[in-house]
């Protein structure tokens, strides 16, 4: 089950907005070039592997109380226009209090996640999940796994570096942008 993209000639952010409104059901992103893309929803296996790597990140976070965490469904408007959903990301309290407008938080908030997570399921490109991971880092996100499962292998983006591939790890460090974190991927894999 791949997504499927449509073309919708000036679709502007507040008519993506309101075809969300009217899709409630479907999990949609919008490309910085217009392109809407129709994401499926997750195999169990896929969906049970994301809520283990969420559950670790968010009681990460309510011990340290560093910001936000955000799940799969959650879209946020990056710089270059693109509306994206990670599916896992977070924020620190200091950028995501800056937001001005409550809309701001209520709708698709205009900022990149200090730090984003895709997971590949069997059914994801390859290519598509490393052009979007670059997508993030070129527009602010500090850092970003991309952990395939089906090879046990995560790719990690950090903005001015090459990306680091890991093969088989058992843990991840969160770094200086998620001090003290440690994904236990035995809980992923």
């Amino acid at each position: 089950m791949n997504a499927i993209t449509l073309t919708i000639p000036r679709l502007s952010a507040d008519g993506f907005l309101e075809l969300c409104k009217a899709n409630q059901d479907l999990q949609l992103e919008l490309t910085a070039t217009g392109e809407v893309i129709i994401m499926p929803p997750t195999f169990s296996w896929t969906g049970k592997q994301n809520s283990g790597l969420n559950a670790q990140l968010w009681n990460w976070n309510d011990k340290t109380g560093l910001g936000t965490v955000f799940d799969s469904s959650t879209g946020f408007t990056l710089p270059n226009g693109a509306i994206r959903s990670p599916d896992a990301s977070w924020v620190s309290n200091e950028r995501w209090e800056a937001l001005t407008e409550i809309q701001q938080k209520e709708e698709f908030s205009p900022l990149s996640p200090d730090f984003v997570v895709e997971l590949r399921s069997s059914s994801d490109s390859l290519k598509k999940l490393r052009e979007k991971m670059q997508e993030y880092i070129d527009n602010g996100v500090r850092l970003g796994w991309l952990i395939d499962t089906t090879k046990k292998q995560v790719e990690i983006y950090r903005p001015g570096r090459t990306v680091e591939v890991v093969e088989s790890p058992t843990m991840l460090s969160g770094e200086e942008v998620l001090p003290e974190f440690v994904l236990n991927l035995k809980k992923v894999w």
